[in-house]
């Protein structure tokens, strides 16, 4: 059986740290989906590491780590980060394998990105600018580059037919878009050479007979759920499916080798960039809630947006995943809170609704909170579930109740160590 880890919100949930605290009990860890804008933070040791498109895993010595066919691949950003982890010593060549049937990013697909965005004006969604959308865009397109095609004489042809058309298409938008593309393409080819390095497997090939085996897998999601292309606040989402389903096309997993379904959620909610978020919050709680959260993008450094904890969202997550047990993440920033407040239902059209409406735009939606006492012991030196104060295990309880979906994980700090397995 495949265990899938999923975020349940808009990203950013602590999706890293839980694959790295896991990775003991698996033989493979498989990316299956998104591309280098989704930064998982790992923190052990005293240090701090960023991942952005090779998983979670691949500081344990026991596990492989396989990037899907549904995870996009920009070379540069894959280069620097192969870079990045030379002082560790691992042992690449074993440990990291990459699908053939995985799409690569092209320059000219960031130049296109940033096209875009600029001719939205202030209609823009918020794209990291790293050229994922419209890569996707010629995956669907039937267009695209893919890593297997790197093994035949003729990509440098394909590339440049590709990239060709990529600049008509950015004179079309007709913005102010300045670039080298030779300097862009010799950083390119740079990347190209050392991804060559790596191996290129048949991914769903290679799952299938690890299952066969009866190996131990771990399928690592980016970004949340709720910026799934079809399940998302669309259009302000991601180019690919974040839902447990994107497990299934993203690696070659058959639905009925699924086995459970790890959800992760914040202990509030967050979200990077534009689009609807119902329980934002502009005041003083807000400003509190990032700053004690270190609440800044892994990848883009952008300060996330903060607001209390949105069960109808969550609900949907959890509804449309299949979730099997849950993770909270950062119990330890809600420490000093008098009392907290839980998004229970919207009042949407005049009614009152407990489930996720089509369109949750501000001017549709007002959240009807339910109001819970907040805790003030610090957590962040606690080991143990029965040292939890009584107002967090209220908390989980109110939650587990709503939500009927035991919550096993309690994370309390940033360090793999700062984990409270209930």
């Amino acid at each position: 059986m495949v265990d899938l880890l999923l975020g349940l919100q808009w990203g950013d949930e602590g999706k890293g740290k839980i694959v790295d605290v896991l990775t003991k009990d698996y033989d493979i860890i498989a990316r299956f989906q998104g591309g280098p804008n989704a930064g998982h933070t790992l923190e052990f040791d005293g240090i701090k590491h960023v991942l952005h498109t090779i998983p979670s895993g691949i500081f344990h010595k026991n596990a492989v780590n396989v990037v899907g066919n549904g995870v996009v691949i920009d070379p540069v950003i894959f280069k620097k980060e192969l870079d990045n982890l030379e002082k560790f010593e691992i042992d690449i060549i074993s440990k990291l394998f990459i699908s053939r049937k995985a799409h690569l990013i092209l320059p000219t697909h960031r130049l296109l990105d940033a096209a875009s965005e600029a001719a939205k004006g202030k209609a823009k969604i918020g794209s990291t600018l790293k050229g994922i959308g419209p890569t996707y865009m010629d995956k669907t397109g039937r267009n695209g580059m893919r890593v297997g095609d790197l093994e035949f004489d003729n990509w440098e042809a394909k590339y440049r037919i590709l990239a060709d058309k990529h600049e008509a298409m950015i004179g079309f938008y007709n913005v102010d878009i300045q670039y080298d593309l030779k300097e862009l393409e010799a950083e390119f080819h740079e990347g190209i050479a050392t991804l060559k390095q790596l191996r290129f497997i048949d991914s769903e090939e290679y799952i299938f007979q690890a299952q066969k085996e009866g190996k131990r897998i771990l399928a690592e999601g980016a970004q949340g759920s709720l910026l799934d292309i079809d399940f998302g606040t669309y259009p302000f989402v991601t180019s690919s499916n974040t839902t447990a389903a994107g497990a299934c096309t993203g690696l070659g997993v058959a639905p009925n080798k699924i086995g459970r379904v790890l959800g992760i959620f914040k202990a509030y909610t967050t979200r990077v960039g534009s689009g609807p978020f119902p329980t934002e919050l502009f005041d003083e709680d807000g400003e509190t809630m990032g700053r004690v959260g270190n609440e800044f993008g892994a990848t883009t450094g952008r300060p996330r947006r903060c607001g209390w904890l949105d069960l109808v969202a969550l609900k949907y997550a959890v509804q449309v995943n299949g979730v099997t047990e849950l993770m909270m993440m950062k119990a330890d920033v809600l420490s000093g809170f008098k009392n907290l407040k839980v998004c229970t239902a919207y009042k949407y059209k005049g009614e009152e609704i407990e489930h996720l409406p089509y369109n949750i735009e501000s001017e549709n939606i007002v959240p009807v909170y339910k109001e819970v006492k907040g805790w003030s012991k610090d957590l962040t030196k606690l080991t143990k579930a029965e040292e939890l104060p009584p107002a967090l295990n209220d908390y989980i309880s109110f939650l587990e109740k709503e939500l009927n979906v035991p919550i096993k994980i309690v994370s309390v700090g940033p360090d793999r160590l700062q984990t409270i397995h209930r």
